[in-house]
């Protein structure tokens, strides 16, 4: 089990720091779907095989998680795998998109499977970091940005097939 301590040691690994601005530009899908995951995977302790590119579970991993998934799931194309991550965040952090990000929602024609596992996806990394006692940080450190997809349903260049 991992302490306090161990996380507060492995939030300076994570590739990417959270912070708000980061969160807003997932959930205005100014990033992949890949790096969505990725995020996640980081924070569940997955570890990236070098050679395969594949993530695997690790002795970190909770056991919800590894369990279910010892290869890292697509959690947004993935619908069982979206359904997890929302199974994982406790009812008191819910409504973490409104009270963290004071995010209002979309629109009832911006809907559809991608964007709302983008926002369970961003719930969730709020969830993670208050859970393991990170703030949300005011980098500016951001990864490399792209414009919407012109097709909302497939994603960007590289992204799973949504199913």
């Amino acid at each position: 089990m991992m302490t306090k301590k161990d996380y507060s040691f492995l939030e300076e690994t994570f590739t990417w720091p959270l912070s708000k601005k980061l969160l807003f530009l997932i959930l205005d899908d100014k990033v992949s779907d890949v790096f969505v995951c990725e995020l996640v995977w980081e924070r569940l302790f997955y570890i990236k095989k070098n050679s395969i590119e594949a993530w695997t579970s690790s002795k970190n991993t909770p056991s919800y998680w590894s369990e279910e998934y010892n290869k890292a799931p697509q959690i947004i194309s993935e619908r069982s795998a979206s359904i997890h991550l929302t199974r994982s965040i406790p009812k008191a952090h819910k409504q973490n998109l409104k009270k963290i990000l004071d995010f209002k929602g979309y629109k009832i024609n911006e809907l559809y499977p991608r964007r709302t596992r983008r926002a369970i996806a961003v719930n969730w990394l709020i969830f993670s970091c208050i859970e393991s006692n990170f703030m949300l940080k005011d980098h500016d450190k951001l990864p490399i940005l792209s414009s919407p997809p012109s097709n909302f349903l497939n994603g960007h260049n590289g992204d799973p097939e949504i199913k």
